[in-house]
């Protein structure tokens, strides 16, 4: 007897039942079709290249169980499902997320294996798919392993055959990673790409000159230059490009300028040095080296001596909040950068084509303005705490709801790096498009964060959205919301200035000693500028308050306060065009 598991519920003891003849009759007992499909697996891919292969022969063999189930309605379907060269130890299979999704679908009432473990060899993996084939009342069959799961005994059979499959997966990875770890104790090359300047050959390397060449360049003008920025740029000036490559599997490689992460591959590589690295230890190996022990040692020694300096500067420095988690819109990654000018660190998130060079077009985000409208984003919704719980599907019981208000709220008003770190350790994704900021953000760590349980089945993550943009105000590129206020209150000080002496004029103009166009002598201005930065003097008080905190609408500048008729006398006209609404 074949197993059958269908219907499944939580409990999966419970939820092994009987043999798929349940299925092939409606109430009203006329016959139903019952649709098939098979799945087959292997996990490698040696042999799959014969006309008649292991995937052929799970397949003709679950076709033949199906054929002789046709009494019950059993019927195959004509597509295909094959993961080949694909280990059991992980659900990231083509074919069965293919699978997957067409019993989602419904479209699916039995799935036909060879083995229970070419589905999977993990236990935790099949009580997903367990879970998975319970909402969609589908059942699967293994037409080989023979024994009835409708009794306690088949189904400690059933768990123990897993476990078996899962250890004896875990121990061929054990053995491999031994040997390969011993081969490398020997110096042997154990496969993968090599280092642009070897080719593979047997277990070993062998120099391709031409490349070898490029490469001794590359060590020699880094100790000239002693700056990795340095070198990138002046092999870019002589259009020096990283020479075309194939792998061995067909797949091209090189082309394109250097950049900085492969130039620093490249002079870390101890595999140039003659010899085989594995994990933290480094053996002699059994390829001829490139670049000479005495040469290798003072790139590494020169190395070591910059990133101590980076390093020591970049405890004091204030760290990205958002790197490794903010994309574009079209899911790119950006990356944290900085520029340091008139002795102030200026941060920023910014596309990698467009710092590495690649592309002149990208995004250049100011990391303050996205991280305080992120944080301001997250403290917004724990302001919020129903709609919080509802997306994050908290189970919050009626005695807890008072408590829970009282830690949202106190969540909402923390302030510091370390509180901030912890609130955005929630959000999984920043995705900035072009009209809104999208947060992804990780139900799980919300209740943590909570010390809340979730509720079964919850969804692991849930987006919130937020209407911003990017625009230039003055020099500076701003995020801005809804309404016009920016992402961060940040005064700015040109703003403030301004402020300052259209006060100090006025006092001067008020004392009357001295005329407007003797003013505008002595300041070495115009008469016309005068009068447009006295009339500052008399702004809205709102107006003023809120430049000086920096809440001013964006866009409202130095020039645009200056210009002509660049605002109104009324102060409601004034409130209405300058602050944001």
């Amino acid at each position: 007897m074949a197993i059958a598991l269908r219907g499944c519920t939580r409990n999966h003891g419970d939820a092994l039942v009987g043999s798929s003849v349940l299925r092939s009759q409606e109430e009203g007992g006329s016959m139903k079709t019952v649709r098939c499909a098979i799945y087959t697996r292997k996990s490698s891919d040696e042999g799959l290249e014969q006309s008649f292969n292991s995937l052929d022969a799970q397949r003709e063999a679950c076709a033949a169980y199906i054929l002789s189930q046709a009494s019950e309605g059993w019927t195959a379907m004509p597509e295909v499902y094959d993961d080949g060269g694909l280990s059991g130890g992980t659900l990231e299979r083509p074919a069965l997320k293919r699978l997957l999704a067409e019993v989602e679908a419904g479209r699916i009432d039995i799935i036909v294996v060879y083995k229970v473990d070419r589905l999977t060899r993990s236990l935790f993996d099949f009580a997903k798919l367990v879970e998975t084939f319970d909402a969609a009342g589908t059942s699967f069959v293994s037409v080989t392993q023979s024994f009835n799961t409708t009794t306690s005994m088949g189904r400690l059979t059933l768990n123990m055959l897993l476990s078996f499959a899962q250890f004896e997966r875990e121990v061929t990875a054990e053995r491999i990673r031994d040997k390969i770890a011993a081969s490398k104790a020997r110096g042997m090359w154990m496969g993968g790409t090599p280092p642009l300047g070897y080719a593979p050959h047997d277990r070993s390397l062998v120099v391709v000159e031409e490349h070898a060449m490029l490469i001794r360049h590359i060590f020699t003008r880094y100790l000239a230059l002693g700056c990795v920025r340095r070198l990138m740029e002046e092999l870019a000036r002589k259009g020096i490009t990283v020479p075309e490559r194939v792998t061995v599997g067909g797949k091209p490689l090189g082309g394109g300028t250097f950049t900085r992460g492969q130039l620093y591959h490249i002079l870390k590589n101890v595999t140039y040095a003659g010899k085989i690295g594995h994990k933290d230890k480094v053996y002699a190996g059994l390829h001829p080296a490139i670049i000479d022990t005495t040469t290798f040692d003072a790139v590494q020694t020169m190395l070591a001596d910059h990133r101590q300096g980076q390093r020591s500067r970049a405890v004091t420095a204030e760290s990205s909040l958002l790197a490794g988690r903010i994309v574009d819109g079209n899911n790119a990654p950006l990356v944290a950068t900085h520029a340091n000018k008139n002795k102030v660190r200026h941060r920023y998130y910014v596309s990698r084509a467009l710092q590495s060079g690649a592309s002149a077009t990208g995004l250049r985000i100011p990391a303050r303005e996205i991280e305080g409208l992120v944080i301001a984003k997250l403290q917004e919704l724990l302001r919020q705490p129903i709609e919080l719980a509802a997306l994050a599907e908290l189970d919050v019981r009626v005695h807890q709801i008072t408590e829970f208000h009282t830690r949202c709220e106190a969540l909402a008003a923390s302030k510091g790096t370390e509180r901030y770190r912890a609130m955005l350790d929630t959000v999984r994704q920043v995705q900035i498009g072009d009209a809104a900021i999208t947060l992804t953000c990780d139900a799980a760590a919300f209740a943590n964060l909570l010390a809340l349980p979730r509720r079964d089945k919850g969804m692991a993550t849930f987006e919130v959205g937020c209407a911003a943009r990017l625009t230039r105000s003055g020099r500076a590129l701003r995020l801005v919301r809804d309404g016009g206020r920016t992402a961060q209150a940040a005064p700015d000080k040109s703003l403030i200035r301004l402020l300052v002496q259209a006060r100090r004029w006025w006092g001067i103009l008020r004392a009357g000693a001295i005329s407007t166009t003797e003013l505008a002598v002595r300041e070495g201005v115009t008469r016309s500028y005068v009068c447009r930065v006295i009339r500052l003097a008399f702004l809205a008080p709102a107006v003023t308050e809120a430049i000086l905190a920096g809440r001013q609408r964006a866009g409202v500048t130095v020039a645009s306060l200056t210009a002509e008729g660049g605002i109104a006398a009324d102060w409601r006209t004034q409130i209405a065009t300058l602050l944001p609404t």
